[in-house]
């Protein structure tokens, strides 16, 4: 069964995605699952286990006709028996239904219900990862969404090794740290940055408490150099990584005690290789974007801005007052 998965969104989208997948793949062995997602998501699936092939497509481009008979002509080459369509895009299930698909599974949602053969409801209130994982119910499968599962290549679990050893912190353990901000989310105005004075008060007070632990900054690929820098500078007892790859980024997080974050696709990938994990959230929802479990603690702002959280408050959590 050849199966298509069309998956606009970030990183983050992409590994909440990997659930139902995984799921799909789990009741059809033999299945071949290709996605089309965006350039800059395409490294997302280096630490997937379910996906053959992944097909760039820009949806956020002003694409013309020539772009989606592009596509459309890609989409139709590898005759696809199933395609499951993430967002509510009117566009994309005309693209679907013009593709001949047998079968189409989307949202019920803008009108668009006829371009698919098989519609779900979307239920926006839930956590995105069983969200994303209803739309199998469009094709009879109806089990509980499993939890977000990576499988890391051997290549960067060694780097991971390597780089703890540069760092020394193989015998102590360590914290790590991811608070900046991708330049696309900057652009677009959305709030993820935790003020540096804040973070030093929180990195202080750990440093009184465990003065033995290390604290690790990671900055992850395309995230703002400004904002390190001025980390850096702040806190200069602080240790910095670099991971270029997702799969070195979910490495290095998979070693660590704990990860303190903001809402971003390392936060999804903490979750999923189980790294006990508190992450800040301003506007948007943790219940959204973090599933009920003990290893993960959302803290929400009440204002809805980030900054107004304060750092009492994230320390209670990591001491457990």
């Amino acid at each position: 069964m050849r199966t298509l998965a069309l998956v606009p969104g970030g990183i983050g989208d992409q590994i909440l995605l990997f659930p139902t997948l995984d799921d799909l793949k789990r009741y059809y062995p033999e299945a071949q699952i290709d996605v089309i997602v965006e350039p800059r998501s395409k490294g997302a699936y280096r630490v997937s286990g379910s996906v053959n092939q992944v097909i760039s497509f820009d949806y956020q481009d002003r694409n013309g006709p020539a772009d989606f008979g592009n596509l459309l002509g890609i989409i139709r080459d590898h005759e696809y028996d199933l395609a499951i369509a993430l967002g509510c895009r009117w566009s994309i299930g005309l693209l679907l239904w013009m593709s001949g698909i047998p079968i189409r599974i989307g949202y019920a949602a803008n009108g668009q219900n006829w371009f698919f053969t098989n519609t779900v409801s979307m239920n926006t209130k839930q956590y995105t990862a069983s969200m994303y994982h209803d739309l199998l119910k469009g094709f009879g499968i109806n089990s509980v969404c499993p939890e977000l599962a990576l499988r890391v290549p051997k290549t960067d679990l060694e780097w991971a090794q390597g780089e703890q050893q540069r760092l020394g912190t193989t015998e102590s353990g360590y914290i790590i740290i991811h608070g900046s901000s991708n330049l696309l989310a900057q652009s677009q105005g959305i709030d993820q940055i935790y003020p540096v004075k804040k973070w030093q008060q929180i990195i202080e007070d750990i440093q009184q408490k465990q003065p033995n632990l290390p604290i690790v900054l990671v900055q992850a690929p395309e995230d703002d150099p400004e904002w390190i820098a001025a980390m850096i500078q702040s806190i200069p007892d602080l240790k910095l990584t670099t991971p270029i790859d997702i799969g070195k980024l979910a490495a290095i997080i998979a070693g660590a005690n704990l990860m303190l974050c903001t809402d971003s696709a390392p936060m999804h990938l903490s979750v999923a290789v189980g790294t006990y994990t508190i992450a800040l959230f301003g506007p948007t929802e943790a219940k959204k974007l973090l599933p009920v479990s003990e290893h993960c603690i959302g803290i929400q702002s009440s204002s809805g801005w980030i900054a107004d959280i304060e750092p009492e408050e994230v320390l209670k959590r990591i001491w457990g007052i």
